[in-house]
Protein backbone atom coordinates (compact mmCIF):
# COMPACT_ATOMS: atom_id res chain seq x y z
CA UNK A 1 0.00 0.00 0.00
CA UNK A 2 2.78 2.43 0.88
CA UNK A 3 4.60 1.66 -2.37
CA UNK A 4 1.50 2.47 -4.39
CA UNK A 5 1.11 5.82 -2.61
CA UNK A 6 4.76 6.72 -3.23
CA UNK A 7 4.52 5.74 -6.91
CA UNK A 8 1.28 7.71 -7.23
CA UNK A 9 2.93 10.81 -5.75
CA UNK A 10 5.91 10.47 -8.08
CA UNK A 11 3.64 10.13 -11.13
CA UNK A 12 1.53 13.11 -10.01
CA UNK A 13 4.65 15.24 -9.52
CA UNK A 14 5.98 14.25 -12.95
CA UNK A 15 2.63 15.08 -14.59
CA UNK A 16 2.50 18.45 -12.81
CA UNK A 17 6.05 19.23 -13.95
CA UNK A 18 5.26 18.30 -17.56
CA UNK A 19 2.14 20.46 -17.60
CA UNK A 20 4.01 23.38 -16.00
CA UNK A 21 6.95 23.03 -18.40
CA UNK A 22 4.87 22.99 -21.60
CA UNK A 23 2.28 25.53 -20.44
CA UNK A 24 2.21 28.75 -22.50
CA UNK A 25 4.43 31.43 -20.99
CA UNK A 26 1.54 33.81 -20.24
CA UNK A 27 -0.39 31.14 -18.38
CA UNK A 28 2.74 30.10 -16.46
CA UNK A 29 3.44 33.68 -15.33
CA UNK A 30 -0.18 34.14 -14.25
CA UNK A 31 -0.23 30.83 -12.36
CA UNK A 32 3.11 31.63 -10.71
CA UNK A 33 1.82 34.97 -9.41
CA UNK A 34 -1.41 33.37 -8.15
CA UNK A 35 0.51 30.58 -6.42
CA UNK A 36 2.92 33.04 -4.80
CA UNK A 37 0.05 35.27 -3.68
CA UNK A 38 -1.67 32.23 -2.17
CA UNK A 39 1.41 31.29 -0.16
CA UNK A 40 1.63 34.87 1.11
CA UNK A 41 -2.07 34.94 2.08
CA UNK A 42 -1.67 31.61 3.89
CA UNK A 43 1.17 33.11 5.93
CA UNK A 44 3.81 30.70 4.65
CA UNK A 45 6.10 33.42 3.27
CA UNK A 46 6.45 37.19 3.47
CA UNK A 47 5.81 39.52 0.50
CA UNK A 48 9.46 39.71 -0.62
CA UNK A 49 9.82 35.93 -0.63
CA UNK A 50 6.48 35.60 -2.49
CA UNK A 51 7.77 37.94 -5.20
CA UNK A 52 10.97 35.89 -5.50
CA UNK A 53 8.90 32.71 -5.71
CA UNK A 54 6.72 34.15 -8.48
CA UNK A 55 9.77 35.26 -10.48
CA UNK A 56 11.42 31.88 -10.06
CA UNK A 57 8.34 29.91 -11.08
CA UNK A 58 7.64 32.14 -14.09
CA UNK A 59 11.06 31.46 -15.66
CA UNK A 60 11.50 28.89 -18.38
CA UNK A 61 14.05 26.14 -18.17
CA UNK A 62 15.30 26.52 -21.71
CA UNK A 63 14.15 26.66 -25.31
CA UNK A 64 10.85 25.36 -26.52
CA UNK A 65 8.33 27.43 -24.64
CA UNK A 66 7.81 30.60 -26.68
CA UNK A 67 9.03 33.09 -24.12
CA UNK A 68 10.62 36.48 -24.77
CA UNK A 69 14.24 35.34 -24.56
CA UNK A 70 14.89 36.31 -28.20
CA UNK A 71 16.97 33.24 -28.99
CA UNK A 72 14.82 32.33 -32.00
CA UNK A 73 15.11 35.75 -33.63
CA UNK A 74 17.46 36.12 -36.60
CA UNK A 75 20.86 37.55 -35.74
CA UNK A 76 21.04 39.77 -38.84
CA UNK A 77 18.19 41.44 -40.68
CA UNK A 78 16.87 39.69 -43.77
CA UNK A 79 18.26 41.13 -47.04
CA UNK A 80 15.98 40.39 -50.00
CA UNK A 81 18.39 42.03 -52.53
CA UNK A 82 21.01 39.32 -51.93
CA UNK A 83 18.38 36.63 -52.53
CA UNK A 84 17.38 37.99 -55.93
CA UNK A 85 20.91 37.64 -57.32
CA UNK A 86 21.16 33.95 -56.38
CA UNK A 87 17.53 33.04 -56.97
CA UNK A 88 17.00 29.77 -58.87
CA UNK A 89 14.12 31.43 -60.75
CA UNK A 90 16.46 33.88 -62.45
CA UNK A 91 18.56 31.03 -63.90
CA UNK A 92 15.48 29.11 -64.97
CA UNK A 93 14.00 32.05 -66.82
CA UNK A 94 17.24 32.62 -68.75
CA UNK A 95 17.45 28.95 -69.84
CA UNK A 96 13.77 28.80 -70.80
CA UNK A 97 14.02 31.82 -73.08
CA UNK A 98 16.41 30.03 -75.45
Amino acid sequence: MAQQLIVGLIVAAAAFYAVWRWMPAGWRRSAAHKLAAGTHRAGLVDQQRADQLAASLAKTSGCGSCDTCGSCAPKTPFKPEADKATSPHSTLSSTNSL
